[in-house]
C-alpha cells in the first residue's frame, strides 16, 4: 500500500528499526586483544537519555538540518550543548533522576584520526553495553549488538576520515537496556538492570594481515607435557608460516598457516599453574607484521567420578558467589575493586569465585590468573527464558561464544556455565544441550555446568541436562526459602549421581548490624546458625565436589522491597554493600574452608 501524502516518515513510521536488523556485530568478529595497544576513547561524552527513541526515528546520526531546496530545518537536538557524562559508566548513577531508567541513551563524541604506516586496519572495541549498542560513525551505520555483558569488535577502517587537515571523526552509540521476554536474559531476573556505556571502549590499530584469534593451552590428557597451540589470521596472506616464542621455556618454533588456520603441538613441562603457585609465562606469537604477547598459566581441570581435579589432584572448590556490583560504579568495576574483592575471598580461605549470573569483566579473570583464584563464568540464561525462540538461543550462543573466546587463554577459569535455575522443560532441555555440546566443541579443556534446581517433591538432585554437563551444579536454600533444614541431608542422602556436585547457592538475608537470636529471621545471628548448620552438614557428603553461597556482599535488587530489611538490596552477602563491614557468617565460612579438605 502507497504511503498517503502527509506520511512523516519520523512520527509515522513503526518500522523504523528494520533497517538496523542486518548488521549483527557477533564473535565473528571477535578479536585477541590481549596485550594489544587500545587508544581509548574512555572520558566525557555528550550524553541524552531518549525515551521515545527519537534519534532512531529522527535520524540524528545523519546530523541533517536542511530541507531538499537547503533551508534550515528545526532539529531537536544539539550535540555539543548536551550534558556530559563519563564513559565507561552506568546511566542510572549519574544522576538521580535516571536511577531507575530503562531504555534508550544516546552517546556521542568526536575524535581525531592519524593514519600510522603498518597500522592500516582499525577495530572498535566496546568492551559491553547493556542490553542493545547500534554504532554509527560518521553519519554512517556501523552495527549492532546485542548481550549486555560481552565485548563487541567491528572493523571501522572504512568508516574513518583519515585526518588532512581539521577533520574530526564522530562517533554515536544508541544503548537501549528495556528489558524484554525474549531476550537472554529476558524481563525478569534478581539484579539491578544498570544501562549505558559501562566498560571500556577504544580503538585498535593493526596490519593489513593480523592474528585475530589464539589458543595456548596444555593439551589435556598429555601428562602435563604438551602444549596446544592455534592460530587464526584475517587479511590477505591467509598462508604462511607464524613464530611462537616462550622464551623462559626456552622455546622458538614456527608453525604453517594454511588457509588462514595453523595448529603446533609444542613438547615441553611448564611449571603448572595452581592457586598456590599462580605461575605466569611470556607467550608471543607472530604473523606477517604482527605480534601477540600473552600471559599464560598451564594447567588442567578435569572429573574422575565425584571429583574435580586440578592438575591432576582432588581439589575441593571453596568459593562464594557474586555479582559484578559496586555501590558507586554499578557495574563499572574498577581494577581496584575486583582486586578487592579477590583478596576478601583469599582472606576467607576460599580458592574460587562463582562469577554470577553474566560474563564479568575481563579484567576479573587477568587479574585471577595472577592472584590464583578459579572462576567460574556463566552466561545469562536465566530463569524462564524464550527457549522456543530461535533468535533467543542465537542471542544465547553468540553471548556463549564471545566469553568463551574472550577468556579461553585465563587458566583461572575451568568452568563454563550455562545457565541458571531453569525449569526442567523439554523446550529448555533441547536449548541448553545445545549450548553445553556448543562449550565443549569450542574449549575441550574446560568443565561444562549450569546452576540447578533440585526435585522438591522427591527431594532429590536431579535434571535431565545432567548428562550434558562435567559437573552439577544446585542452588538450595535450606533454612530460608525452604526453612526445613532437615530435609538437606535427604537431599543429599538421595543424590549420589557419579558426578561432581557443586552447591552453588545457599544463605539467607540479613543486613548488617540487625542482631537477635539464631531464630530470628533477617538477623545476623540467624544468617550466621543457617551457615553453621550448611557447614555441618557438607562435612557429612563426602562426594561434594565445591561449595559458593550466595552471595559475597549484598546488591542492588528491585525485587527486593522490605523496606527495613532489604529496602531495594538483596542481602545475603557476607559483607555489607560497601564491603566495609563482615557479618558473622563470614567466620563461619572461613573457618570451614580453613579445615575442609
Amino acid at each position: 500500500m502507497d504511503k498517503p501524502k502527509n506520511f512523516v516518515d519520523m512520527i509515522h513510521n513503526e518500522a523504523y528499526l528494520e533497517p538496523f536488523r542486518k548488521g549483527l556485530i557477533t564473535n565473528e568478529s571477535l578479536i585477541n586483544d590481549y596485550g594489544r595497544r587500545i587508544e581509548l576513547l574512555n572520558g566525557m561524552w555528550s550524553f541524552t537519555i531518549d525515551p521515545y527513541d527519537t534519534c532512531l526515528r529522527g535520524k540524528w546520526w545523519q546530523e541533517e538540518d536542511r530541507d531538499s531546496r537547503g533551508a534550515f530545518v528545526p532539529v531537536d537536538y544539539n550535540f555539543d550543548d548536551w550534558e556530559l557524562t563519563s564513559v565507561p559508566s552506568c546511566i542510572n548513577l549519574q544522576k538521580p533522576e535516571y536511577f531507575w531508567y530503562e531504555g534508550p541513551a544516546v552517546y556521542t563524541r568526536e575524535f581525531h584520526y592519524y593514519e600510522e604506516v603498518g597500522r592500516e586496519r582499525v577495530y572498535l572495541k566496546v568492551g559491553a553495553v547493556n542490553y542493545e549498542a547500534l554504532i554509527f560513525i560518521n553519519r554512517r551505520f556501523v552495527g549492532r549488538h546485542l548481550g549486555g555483558s560481552t565485548p563487541m569488535f567491528v572493523d571501522v577502517t572504512d568508516y574513518l576520515n583519515k585526518e588532512h587537515g581539521n577533520e574530526t571523526n564522530r562517533i554515536l552509540i544508541v544503548t537501549n537496556n528495556d528489558r524484554k521476554p525474549t531476550q537472554v536474559p529476558m524481563h525478569n531476573t534478581d539484579w539491578f538492570n544498570y544501562g549505558g556505556l559501562y566498560r571500556d571502549i577504544g580503538l585498535i590499530r593493526l596490519p593489513k594481515t593480523f592474528i585475530a584469534d589464539s589458543s595456548v593451552g596444555l593439551q589435556k590428557g598429555s601428562g602435563f607435557k604438551k602444549i596446544d597451540v592455534s592460530v587464526t589470521v584475517d587479511g590477505p596472506e591467509q598462508s604462511g608460516t607464524a613464530a611462537v616464542e616462550i622464551p623462559e621455556l626456552g622455546i622458538v618454533q614456527t608453525l604453517e598457516v594454511r588457509d588462514g588456520k595453523g595448529t603446533l603441538e609444542i613438547v615441553a613441562e611448564p611449571e603448572l599453574w595452581d592457586t598456590d603457585n599462580p605461575k605466569l609465562y611470556d607467550v608471543m606469537i607472530s604473523y606477517a607484521t604482527d605480534t601477540l604477547n600473552e600471559k599464560i598459566g598451564f594447567r588442567e581441570i578435569a572429573t574422575s567420578g565425584t571429583e574435580i581435579l586440578l592438575n591432576g589432584k582432588s581439589i575441593k572448590l571453596k568459593g562464594i558467589s557474586s555479582h559484578e556490583e559496586s555501590v558507586v560504579g554499578g557495574k563499572t568495576m574498577t581494577e581496584a575493586e575486583i582486586r578487592e574483592n579477590f583478596a576478601l575471598v583469599k582472606e576467607m580461605n576460599a580458592n574460587y569465585m562463582r562469577l554470577a549470573h553474566y560474563p564479568h569483566t575481563e579484567k576479573a579473570a587477568r587479574i585471577a590468573d595472577e592472584v590464583g583464584l578459579l572462576l567460574w563464568e556463566e552466561i545469562p540464561v536465566y530463569w524462564s527464558i524464550a527457549f522456543t525462540n530461535p533468535d533467543t538461543y542465537a542471542d544465547a550462543e553468540n553471548q556463549l561464544c564471545e566469553m568463551i573466546k574472550r577468556d579461553k587463554n585465563r587458566a583461572s577459569v575451568i568452568m563454563w556455565s550455562v545457565g541458571n535455575e531453569n525449569a526442567d522443560t523439554d523446550e529448555r532441555l533441547v536449548f541448553m544441550r545445545k549450548l553445553a555440546e556448543k562449550a565443549k566443541e569450542m574449549d575441550p579443556s574446560r568443565l561444562v555446568s549450569a546452576a540447578c534446581l533440585w526435585n522438591k517433591d522427591e527431594l532429590r538432585i536431579e535434571d535431565r541436562l545432567a548428562d550434558s554437563l562435567d559437573v552439577m551444579g544446585i542452588n538450595e536454600y535450606f533454612g530460608w526459602y525452604n526453612p526445613h533444614f532437615d530435609d538437606l541431608v535427604t537431599l543429599f542422602e538421595n543424590s549420589r549421581s557419579g558426578k561432581p556436585i557443586v552447591i552453588t547457592e545457599c544463605g539467607a538475608d540479613a543486613p548488617f548490624g540487625e542482631h537477635g537470636t539464631k531464630d530470628q529471621m533477617w538477623t545476623e545471628e540467624y544468617q550466621e546458625n543457617v551457615y553453621i548448620q550448611q557447614v555441618e552438614t557438607m562435612r557429612k557428603i563426602d562426594y561434594m565436589a565445591g561449595f559458593s553461597p550466595w552471595i559475597l556482599y549484598d546488591f542492588r535488587c528491585p525485587r527486593r522491597t522490605n523496606r527495613y530489611q532489604q529496602s531495594f538490596y538483596n542481602r545475603k552477602g557476607l559483607l555489607n554493600p560497601d564491603k566495609t563491614q563482615k557479618k558473622l557468617a563470614f567466620k563461619i565460612l572461613r573457618d570451614f574452608y580453613a579445615e575442609w579438605e
